[in-house]
């Protein structure tokens, strides 16, 4: 176990953690949309990231 409080391990992918600055700045980023377009999606469909993306992206 590491003592470096900075390293968080690698991030889940599949499930989106709105507590977590980070990970709200990559689900931004790769789903190319506002904290709140997230924070909306995640509240309509769950943390599931594939369940967000097809909210967010229909198609």
């Amino acid at each position: 176990m590491s003592d470096n409080l900075q390293d968080r391990g690698s991030p889940d992918r599949k499930l989106i953690a709105l507590g977590e600055e980070h990970e709200v700045r990559y689900w931004t980023q790769r789903f190319g949309v506002s904290e709140q377009q997230l924070r909306q999606a995640v509240e309509q469909v769950g943390n599931s990231a594939d369940e967000v993306e097809k909210r967010l992206r229909p198609n």
